[in-house]
């Protein structure tokens, strides 16, 4: 929105937006039509008509009845339906009503899932402030943000959240956080002076933007934007518009059903006019045998297995400090080939850290991570103590004395409360083991200036309890070296060396750290009160610190983790080029592609990005909208994308990307929302440990097509050969449901508790385009189908050609086709390697128990009265179970010695 009262040129950003932030506060004024005096009432109100209320406007909703009738439209669902209408027509409705409970039980999920994601632009909404002072006809008015307008004049004080986006035109010390909106982790300090137009956010020093957050010092501003118009509501818009996308497995689990489906449907047709015209069945004989082939070679049950696999390893990543709000998303993580991470918050732990100190004579690193004064000091290596070192202790004491903040522990960990600079310098300080409240009790503060960006300094006066006074001074280095005559080493004071100074700011800063310096100097006895005058020149150098917000310790295996098993990691964060230089080469990014910055985004077409994404893992200086568009080329090339953050400005992008994943603690609730997966604890070593569980959930998946398929196959298969030549079919519909029903609640459930595979965290990612089933699986379907078919239906015809009446040859088929299930069972624990071994065989205590349970079933189904009636089955001898079981068990030798085969040809890529 582009606001002008008064007509005239405006400058303009690259969304053809006004670039308020490129006029100085009286072209500002001018184009508003206000005045640093504020708007009168009937000028609020008249504006408040014409741009609404200050508030995001929320989209139109969905009804919950559109929302719930949503989860029913997936071809999975449909199987399941087109299952339940067979088992309708056949009057089993035990089985109808387990089908029909489960797609319901499903539709809930889903309903009350999705409604729970789109309260990520709810989220957003909440944030903005919920009153503002303002300038009303000349007065201070305290009124409801929802109330401002643009024109409106709003005064900033420390604590603040800032209500609208502001043209500030007046500061004093203002720092404001805008980690929300750049992700930058130090507040900016704010001035009044224009910015280029083409700046991006974290650029516009001039401006105060919408639910950001005022840590120091006070202000004031014109408003520019209000409700959707302000950087947040486009956020918001940018959010509501971003479609989420579907996931991998959904994907080709759809392809799959319709193909299923159209095969079915294909063979049943020919299958039904063959038995017609070539075998001479009757049309009512031909419409049983379809449908019993149909029921043969849906797989009612697989559907169900996937969300109870996808749910067990929802299970797992929670006891691995990760929630997973949507259950695709845990499949989806194991075929994540790209890691987009924010920084701020994500590889870093968005608290400032002193890790290097400068004195004349030493460089000292410092060890420890955050606010917590636990670490020590170093030099080359070698432990030093700060008691021992008179210089590091006036480092320490200069730290704790020049400091307004205050540090404490809470149970959530240590917290600052004023800037998180000098939080830093505390813990760096009581680190030394220097106590604050000793220091100040020693050497009291008399009088102080406090910091401000026009002089980038503060000054603090002590005396002890001997009337001995001291001043310290601490700011930005190029300012406190022009106030220093001389510099301190262990011998005494002595001339400073400018050039020295300057050499040690640029290596600290080389390393992505923030240079402060620390003076001092001598104060009378008599001297009561600090001017400028008294710190202007005459000052005595002690050291610098350099200071960062340093990775967190887990971070940089966890990229080496993700890079090994073959995932690219590339940051996108709002910070500055430099910074996100020196943490990316720490953790392990790759730097030879160079560092790529908005601006640099904003100068590429679709093609020249394309191609360069590939070559660079560092972006900086990144908006909301070029996290979006980064993570949507790389969709485009084919990649599948996790997008970790805790922002509002990454919101958009984790929804966008295929798997999102939020920071649970420090992260926003929009963030939480927009993303599928939630870390508990911050930790992005936790995705690591998500990548893995989620290659095992993709395993078992795969596990339990490749073990369910082939027993549909053989049932589908066993009925067809049956027509072909002729017979009566050795298995019923209503008997291959039952075989379907015990085994998916039995066998094929197992599946899905596997441990990790040997190299589950050493193969490359899966390619998207990869389908579920490879040419491999086909084959081991079909293989294994041929040795169903084969065993069942020739222990059927054994039986019927030494006497057996047909439903004697049935009960011996359909326990020989559950054998064979069991056995096979075993060889599909490990898809490539052998199961002939003390774990391959008994290492799963969910099979044994499975196995116990569907041989106590089938004893039931062949020996119980009630079972027989239901089934007409007929009790076996026990001659016949010892032909099953040989008969059964070949499964397991043949299947064992095609993986032999296949290893030996070394093609595992195949499987």
């Amino acid at each position: 929105m582009s606001v002008s009262h008064n007509g005239g040129d405006t400058s303009h950003d690259g969304r053809g937006e006004t670039a308020w932030h490129s006029l100085s506060d009286q072209s500002t004024f001018a184009q508003l039509g206000a005045s640093e005096s504020g708007l009168s009432n009937e000028q609020a109100a008249v504006r408040l008509d014409e741009y609404g209320p200050n508030r995001l406007q929320p989209p139109q909703p969905k009804s919950a009845a559109l929302r719930f009738a949503e989860q029913f439209n997936n071809v999975l669902i449909y199987v399941l339906l087109l299952a339940a209408l067979v088992t309708a027509l056949l009057g089993h409705w035990l089985d109808t009503a387990v089908i029909v409970g489960v797609v319901f039980i499903n539709a809930v999920i889903g309903f009350l899932q999705e409604g729970k994601a789109e309260r990520a632009l709810d989220a957003i909404r909440n944030m903005l402030s919920m009153q503002a002072l303002v300038l009303r006809d000349g007065r201070r008015v305290l009124i409801p943000a929802e109330q401002l307008v643009p024109g409106d004049v709003v005064l900033l004080h420390s604590g603040d959240k800032v209500p609208a986006d502001i043209r500030l035109f007046y500061v004093k010390s203002l720092q404001i956080q805008e980690a929300v909106l750049t992700g930058e982790s130090l507040a900016v300090a704010k001035e009044v002076d224009a910015a280029p137009s083409d700046s991006q956010i974290g650029d516009r020093r001039c401006m105060a933007y919408s639910s950001t957050l005022v840590t120091y010092g006070e202000g004031q501003g014109v408003v520019v934007a209000t409700g959707d118009a302000t950087e947040i509501g486009r956020i918001s818009i940018l959010l509501s518009d971003v479609q989420r996308l579907i996931t991998p497995l959904i994907k080709q689990m759809s392809s799959f059903g319709r193909w299923l489906s159209g095969a079915i449907v294909v063979v049943a047709a020919l299958t039904f006019l063959y038995g017609i015209g070539m075998q001479s069945y009757t049309v009512d004989q031909m419409f049983l045998a379809a449908v019993g082939l149909a029921v043969a070679a849906i797989p009612e049950g697989l559907p169900a297995i996937m969300t109870i696999t996808l749910a067990i390893g929802v299970q797992h990543m929670a006891r691995r400090r990760a929630i997973v709000r949507r259950l695709p998303a845990v499949e989806t993580l194991g075929s994540v080939t790209v890691i987009c991470s924010d920084k701020t918050g994500t590889l870093t732990k968005n608290e400032m850290t002193v890790q290097s100190l400068v004195t004349e004579e030493n460089q000292y690193e410092v060890s420890g991570v955050g606010y917590a004064p636990r670490g020590n000091f170093t030099i080359a290596d070698a432990a030093v103590s700060a008691k021992d070192d008179a210089l590091l202790s006036e480092l320490a004491r200069g730290a704790v004395l020049c400091s307004e903040a205050n540090l404490h522990e809470e149970e959530s960990g240590w917290v600052v409360d004023g800037s998180p600079t000098e939080g830093a310098l505390l813990a760096m300080a009581m680190k030394a083991e220097f106590d604050p409240a000793t220091e100040a009790r020693n050497l009291p503060r008399v009088d102080h200036i406090p910091f401000e960006s026009e002089h980038r300094f503060m000054a603090t006066l002590h005396r002890d309890s001997s009337g001995n006074g001291c001043i310290y001074v601490k700011g930005a280095p190029e300012r406190i070296f022009n106030m220093c005559s001389f510099q301190r080493s262990a011998a005494g004071d002595h001339p400073l060396i400018a050039e020295f100074w300057h050499e040690r700011m640029e290596e600290i800063a080389v390393r992505g750290q923030r240079v402060i310096a620390l003076a001092t100097k001598p104060a009378t006895s008599e001297q009561l009160e600090l001017g400028f005058s008294d710190v202007e020149s005459g000052l005595t150098l002690l050291g610098l610190f350099g200071l960062a917000d340093p990775p967190r310790e887990q971070a940089i295996s966890a990229v080496a983790s993700c890079q090994a098993a073959g995932i690219r990691v590339k940051m996108i964060t709002g910070d500055h080029a430099i910074t996100a230089g020196a943490i990316g080469s720490i953790i392990g990014l790759r730097t030879d592609g160079g560092i790529l910055t908005g601006h640099d985004l904003d100068a590429m077409n679709e093609q020249e990005l394309c191609r360069r994404i590939g070559e660079v893992d560092i972006f900086a200086r990144t908006s909301p909208e070029h996290k979006l568009r980064l993570v949507q080329t790389l969709q485009k090339n084919g990649e599948v994308v996790a997008m970790t953050g805790d922002g509002v400005n990454d919101a958009p992008a984790l929804k966008r990307a295929d798997v999102g994943v939020a920071m649970g603690m420090k992260g926003t609730e929009a963030a939480k929302e927009a993303a599928a997966v939630v870390l508990v604890d911050d930790n992005f070593a936790c995705i690591a440990d998500a990548v893995e569980e989620g290659r095992i959930v993709y395993d078992n998946i795969k596990k339990a097509i490749t073990f369910i398929l082939p027993t549909n196959g053989g049932e589908a298969f066993t009925i067809m050969a049956a027509i072909a030549m002729g017979q009566v079919l050795p298995i019923t519909a209503v008997q291959i449901l039952w075989v379907n029903m015990v085994t998916a609640v039995t066998l094929a459930l197992a599946l899905a508790f596997e441990r990790a595979e040997s190299n589950v965290m050493q193969r490359s990612p899966r390619a998207p385009s990869e389908p579920l089933l490879s040419g491999f699986l086909f084959w081991r379907i079909g293989f294994v189908s041929a040795i169903l078919v084969a065993g069942t239906f020739g222990m059927y015809l054994w039986e019927r050609d030494h006497g057996a009446d047909v439903a004697m040859g049935r009960t011996v088929a359909v326990n020989t086709l559950v054998m064979f299930e069991v056995f096979y069972l075993f060889n599909t624990r490990f898809l490539r390697d052998s199961v002939l071994n003390i774990s391959g065989l008994f290492g799963s205590r969910p099979v044994m128990i499975a196995v116990v349970l569907v041989i106590f079933f089938q004893l039931g189904f062949t020996y119980a009265p009630p079972m027989q009636e239901l089934f007409d089955t007929r009790a076996l001898s026990l001659q016949q179970w010892v032909s099953i079981t040989v008969v059964a068990s070949s499964v397991l030798w043949l299947v064992e010695l095609e993986k032999w085969l296949v290893k030996r040809r070394a093609k595992p890529h195949l499987l």
